[in-house]
């Protein structure tokens, strides 16, 4: 599945984790992103325990609207934002043309 914005692909291969054991395993163990991304669905706050590389978190509303997105480092904890249904992962500075309002379609 790719992602898009703005009808301008983010990344190619956006996977789904909409358990709670991909939640929990998520990009643990990953050394890079390479055009790919984690949505996490139902999930309103992330961290990067256990994580090897610094990635790119998109905080989504119920409609898939962009609330927030910030940078995190390995170790550190997301920031909590009001309203967040979705987290989208994606490596670092995938987001840099991604505006708070805009919407993220899934194809």
């Amino acid at each position: 599945m790719k992602a898009y914005s703005n009808d301008v692909i983010i990344v190619n291969d956006i996977k789904i984790a909409d358990t709670f054991k991909l939640k929990l395993i998520g990009l643990m163990g990953r050394e890079k992103l390479q055009d790919e991304g984690l949505l996490l669905t139902d999930c309103s706050s992330i961290h990067c325990f256990f994580m090897k590389t610094t990635i790119d978190a998109v905080y989504l509303s119920r409609d898939m609207e962009v609330l927030y997105r910030e940078t995190i480092k390995p170790w550190k904890l997301g920031k909590i934002v009001k309203k967040t249904r979705h987290v989208l992962e994606l490596p670092e500075n995938a987001s840099k043309n991604i505006e708070i309002g805009d919407t993220i379609k899934f194809i």
